[in-house]
């Protein structure tokens, strides 16, 4: 394995994340506390947590767990769930177990840094740009031009991060029929499911529509639960699971029992926790259209189809990356710049940043950015690009 460059996100939150006021970058939605958690929980869930023993659990997850992982597809079983410490740990699996060096990937640009610059560091990758012109579209066409003989492996992620973006359903459709037809493995972050703004909009899932496909999830993002580090792969192809356990055992080998218990407690009371998920996202989608709204002059603003982050563009002449850094550091509001998302394997828009509105103090974040640009926009502070 060659040396993986610094993951420019994470390096970035690194500093910021819990220094800065606000986090109105965030991609997860509100958290809640275990006892808030446990209240939830019915007689499987709280039997499971008070008779939890602390011992090593299962490399492939719990039995109960993956049942309830299963649940929420179409045509998975439990024998095609593989549990992972977090989302991360999956996408590491997956690209190590699917890819070889004389593969070619093609990876959705631009993505969470992970799913393009792991395959990057194991074989020849082609980047397909959304479409910033045209509401982030996926040109179809350019994605089959792009297939090679030794095409192995195609990376999406819908509800994208960081746009908001759902491509319709038969788009991905034909992504998934494309990968089929020709031998490749299609590998679907699903994290922001049950986040469309319309629920019309959901896509199905990738595991369910092929044998070979894979579906990643996890209880960070649309659950609010990142505490737990728990995420998963379905996939049909029992001989890549099993590839990616044999990877796994030189990672985490397995994942915390009060992890897997508390995971399965919010899994069996998904339907509260999302409807209380996509009310908060529902109310801060709304203030932002407000506060985009009213500064036109600053910010081209387009609300987002899915999930809790969204892309918007920044007008001033100062420049994106000096509007962040000023944000920050000045007024304790974090935001992420275009630079966190450039990619070596297509354009990327250079004026661009990334808002989180999954958390409950989206207002106050929004009063001190607000407040900190009408002094910034003061006469003589501040000019716009023309």
């Amino acid at each position: 394995m060659k040396k993986l460059p610094d993951f420019r996100l994470e390096t970035f939150f690194s500093r910021w994340e819990f220094s800065a006021r606000f986090n109105l970058a965030a991609s997860d939605a509100e958290s809640m506390a275990v006892t808030e958690l446990l209240e939830l929980a019915d007689d499987t869930g709280r039997r499971a947590w008070n008779e939890l023993r602390l011992g090593y659990t299962e490399t492939f997850g719990a039995p109960l767990l993956r049942q309830e992982i299963a649940r929420t597809y179409a045509a998975i079983t439990p024998d095609d769930i593989l549990c992972f410490a977090g989302a991360e740990e999956g996408i590491f699996c997956a690209m190590n177990a699917v890819l070889e060096p004389d593969d070619h990937a093609i990876v959705v640009v631009p993505n969470y840094q992970s799913l393009e610059e792991l395959p990057r560091n194991l074989c020849a990758v082609t980047g397909v740009p959304l479409d910033p012109h045209n509401d982030w579209a996926l040109d179809i066409d350019q994605v089959r031009a792009s297939v090679r003989p030794n095409t192995r492996l195609i990376v999406v992620n819908f509800p994208h991060n960081p746009t908001g973006r759902v491509i319709p359903r038969d788009d991905f459709v034909a992504l998934a029929e494309l990968a089929a037809a020709n031998g490749i493995v299609l590998f679907s972050d699903e994290v922001y499911r049950g986040l469309e703004h319309d629920p019309a909009r959901r896509l199905p899932q990738a595991a369910d529509l092929t044998p070979t496909a894979m579906s990643l999830g996890v209880m960070s993002k649309s659950y609010g639960l990142p505490g737990l580090r728990l995420g998963w792969i379905a996939c049909r192809d029992r001989t890549v699971l099993q590839r990616m356990e044999r990877i796994k055992h030189y990672l985490s080998i397995c994942n915390a029992g009060p992890s897997e218990a508390l995971a399965l407690i919010a899994l069996r009371a998904r339907d509260r926790i999302l409807e209380r998920t996509r009310a908060i996202v529902a109310a801060n989608l709304g203030r932002l259209d407000a506060f985009f709204g009213e500064r036109r002059d600053l910010f081209e603003w387009r609300a987002p189809d899915g999930g809790c982050v969204a892309y918007p563009r920044y007008l001033g002449a100062d420049g994106v990356e000096e509007f962040c850094r000023a944000a920050v550091e000045e007024a304790g509001v974090l935001l992420l710049p275009a630079s966190i998302y450039t990619s070596p394997l297509a354009p990327t828009p250079p004026d661009r940043f990334r808002v989180g509105f999954g958390r409950i103090n989206v207002p106050d974040a929004l009063a001190a950015l607000g407040a900190h640009l009408d002094a910034r926009t003061s006469p003589g502070r501040l000019q716009l690009a023309r």
